[in-house]
């Protein structure tokens, strides 16, 4: 497990390194524009849960 294990770490790293950077270029408006879509997306998929049953 030794260097398999180091990989995976080294490689998992990498991972949330690069998500931290793409995270870190939305601004403010981007990212509460963002939330209010998802929020919109949900209340509609909810929508259609309650007209189904």
């Amino acid at each position: 497990m030794g260097l398999a294990g180091l990989a995976g770490v080294a490689a998992s790293g990498v991972v949330v390194a690069r998500a931290e950077r793409k995270r870190r270029q939305y601004t403010p408006d981007e990212i509460r524009d963002r939330l209010h879509q998802r929020v919109a997306e949900a209340a509609d998929e909810s929508d259609d849960i309650s007209i189904a049953e």
